[in-house]
This record gives C-alpha cells, structure tokens and sequence, in this order.
C-alpha cells in the first residue's frame, strides 16, 4: 500500500504545483490520476518515483517511510515508472532490456511470457534493438513488459497512451485491464482518457495543485465527461468539445 500524506511542491518561483495531496492506493489496486493539463499530475508522479523531492509532506510505502529516497532508492524499494515517451537505448535489445529489468537471465519461457503479456511475440521482439525502428506502440508494450518483469509492489504510468496509434490504445486498454487482475501490484495511471478511466478501481482528478474529487468511476466520470465528450474538464466545467 502506498499512502501519500500532505504532499506539496513549490518550484523555485515561489508557486505550489502541490498543495496538501493525499491519497491512498491499496494492494492490488488500480488508481487512474486525471484532470486538466498542467494541474500537477506528472509533478506527483515524479514524487512518488523520486526524481523530485516534495517541499513537505511523506510517502509511505508498505509502512516505510520513503520520502527522502532519490530514484534509485525508490526503485529499490519497489517503485517502478513508464514515461509518455519511452527511452530507447541504442545497442540494446529487448531481451537485455528485460533482464536488467528482472536483475537476472530470464528464461526463454520468462520471455516468452512476459512479451506475451503485452501481445508480442518473443521470436519477433526480443532480439530487436530498441531504437527508432520500432513504433510508439511497440515502444510502449515493451516499457510495460520491463515493467512487469521487476515484479514491483507500485507501478507509475505517465499517459500511456500518449503518442500511439488506436490499435495499440485497445491493447494497451487490454494490459492494463489483465495486469489489475492478475497481479498485487498496486498500478497508478496519469491519463485523460475515458476508456482507461472506466477500468479503474478509483480515480483521483487534480486540478490546480489539489485534489478536487475521488472515488469510484460511477460517482466521478458524470463529473468529468458530457454525454459525447471524450475530452475531460475541470470539475464542474464543460470544455465544449
């Protein structure tokens, strides 16, 4: 379990990205973060991963106080992270990739399995280099799998779908649906669509630095979508689109 206790965040200018968060995500559960751009989503997920550290507050996980850990020690502790835009690392190939990721060799079924998971075949994929060869979706699959392969308690995805063509959107729907019910881990996703929203256990909708509404999908999406939007606004307003 992951609990987020006060958190704020001042940049240098004086200004509060953050005010007061709190959140708590359970064993096994999925938290989908939404609201308009520039509310402080991304800033809280880099918190929790430790590549910012918040100007108070704490973040607890499992009972431990993680805090003051860099990303590396956040890592450690269990934490892992998927960018919008995936990193590629010339001369290195899935397969290398995936067993830094799992901290050994895995097997030729690990692999198999783990790409698998994501609707890659291992024969296709896990010699290939991870360079500009591949599309945004492959990139994204195999983040997730890197991901999946640490076997870590919490999981941060950073507006998966972000870049991507549709096809690769209702996969990414169907992984994500399949990792909230086979696994633990506890997953948070920053995203604005409705179709990642609608497979959460809670969603948490930030505007402004605060959070504004939390709950279940059926209390919150009324609040968020007009009856063909597929845009979401600040609570209590209509973008519209």
């Amino acid at each position: 379990m992951l609990t987020l206790k006060d958190i704020c965040f001042q940049a240098p200018d004086g200004k509060f990205i953050l005010k007061d968060v709190n959140l708590q995500i359970e064993d096994g559960q999925l938290l989908v973060v939404t609201g308009p751009n520039g509310g402080g989503k991304s800033t809280l997920a880099k918190i929790i991963a430790g590549i910012y550290q918040p100007s108070s507050g704490q973040i607890i996980l499992d009972g431990q106080d993680i805090t003051a850990l860099d990303v590396t020690g956040k890592a450690k502790k269990g934490i892992s992270s998927g960018f919008q835009r995936p990193v590629c690392f010339k001369g290195i190939t899935v397969r290398v990739l995936l067993n830094i990721a799992a901290g050994r060799e895995l097997t030729a079924n690990e692999l198999k399995s783990l790409l698998g998971m994501v609707g890659l075949c291992m024969c296709d994929y896990a010699d290939r280099e991870l360079n500009a060869s591949l599309s945004g979706g492959e990139l994204k699959r195999i983040e997730i799998a890197s991901v999946l392969a640490r076997r870590t308690p919490f999981n941060i995805f950073d507006e998966p779908e972000a870049g991507i063509d549709l096809w690769s959107f209702q996969k990414l729907i169907d992984i994500f649906r399949e990792m909230k019910s086979d696994s633990s881990a506890s997953q948070m996703i920053i995203s604005h669509q409705k179709s990642i929203l609608e497979i959460a256990d809670r969603i948490a909708v930030i505007s402004a630095g605060t959070v504004v509404e939390y709950g279940v999908p059926d209390k919150v999406l009324p609040a968020l979508f007009g009856e063909d939007s597929g845009c979401v606004c600040p609570v209590g307003k209509g973008c519209g689109k």
